[in-house]
């Protein structure tokens, strides 16, 4: 049985991740922080700050996984305008801890499989849609200016000490359990809370016409799987649908399943100081590698993000 340790499993993602590789028959490892609790009891929980370096070393040579995810991150675009320093002192300096320790560890042989994000391509040219793998990264926020940097510290480890690193820039996904501080999950929460009466009948938005490109969490986590399981060593992989979607259709998807009347509401305060009009992944490669394709359609993922909602508000 192969061992996995998911660094930052308390999160959205490490959660469907956990249950996906378990389902699979791997023996499970999973970090969090001290404050932080690991859902799935089928999993071995671990406390670990990736800041320490030196905890980082430890357990890797007390586990000696055979593959690494490696997701601990802040994530929120929104907050890395509001906390810069948080933002590159987790992505940048964590990551820099996570493979500094592999290298130095028992098993410096084990994969890696460090998770980037669709936002490091940033301000394309207007005919790089879709956007394959070799396109230059122009971050136009903070957090995807730390994740280029995470991509491009794998490469010169990869390169530098032979290590076996795939680098994966994966693309909005979304599904029941993740914050409301990303969109989708924004509108279903504020929508189950009209319905439930606790807010006045009206959603606030922000840049309604940015196409971004969506994908369930539940087809993502299997794209990570097989990944680790016939990534090749070396390669960049985008994860996404293939397909951008406007936020105002999604708004439209979500407000269509509502059991009252909304109204629509600008908030100055959910504008970002820059937002790129179009983000959109080229999948072939990743397709072509493992066999992998995005199979939950966007409209079954938006409802059950509604429900989740309705059911935990």
């Amino acid at each position: 049985m192969k061992k996995v340790l998911i660094i930052g499993g308390a999160g959205f993602v490490g959660g469907y991740l956990s249950e996906i590789l378990i389902n699979n028959n791997f023996e499970v490892h999973s970090t969090c922080l001290p404050s932080e609790k690991i859902v799935n009891n089928k999993c071995i929980s671990h406390s670990l700050d990736i800041l320490d370096k030196t905890s980082v070393l430890e357990l890797l040579n007390d586990i000696e996984p055979d593959i690494i995810y490696h997701l601990a991150a802040q994530s929120s675009v929104a907050l890395s305008w509001k906390n810069p320093q948080l933002t590159i002192d987790v992505n940048i300096k964590g990551a820099i801890n996570v493979l500094d320790a592999l290298k130095e560890s028992s098993k410096s042989d084990a994969r890696i499989i460090l998770i980037g994000s669709g936002e490091e391509y940033g301000y394309i040219r207007e005919d790089a849609c879709p956007i394959l793998e070799d396109e230059a990264v122009n971050p136009g926020n903070i957090y995807a200016l730390t994740k280029a940097f995470q991509s491009m510290a794998g490469k010169i480890y990869a390169r530098a000490y032979n290590m076996d690193i795939i680098i994966v820039r994966a693309f909005n996904h979304i599904g029941a359990g993740q914050l409301p501080a990303f969109v989708v999950s924004d509108f279903c929460k504020q929508v189950a809370e009209i319905e439930k009466g606790l807010k006045s009948p009206e959603i606030f938005v922000g840049n309604l016409d940015a196409r971004r490109d969506f994908t369930d969490v539940r087809d993502v986590v299997r794209a990570y799987m097989m990944l680790g399981e016939y990534g090749k060593t070396g390669e960049l992989y985008n994860v996404g649908s293939g397909n951008s979607i406007a936020i105002k259709d999604i708004l439209d998807i979500v407000v269509s399943h509502s059991t009252v009347d909304i109204r629509i509401t600008v908030d100055k305060n959910k504008l970002r100081p820059s937002d790129i009009p179009v983000i959109e992944a080229d999948i072939s490669k990743i397709k072509s590698h493992t066999g992998w394709t995005p199979e939950i359609p966007i409209e079954m993922t938006i409802k059950s993000t509604l429900d989740y909602w309705r059911n935990n508000i």
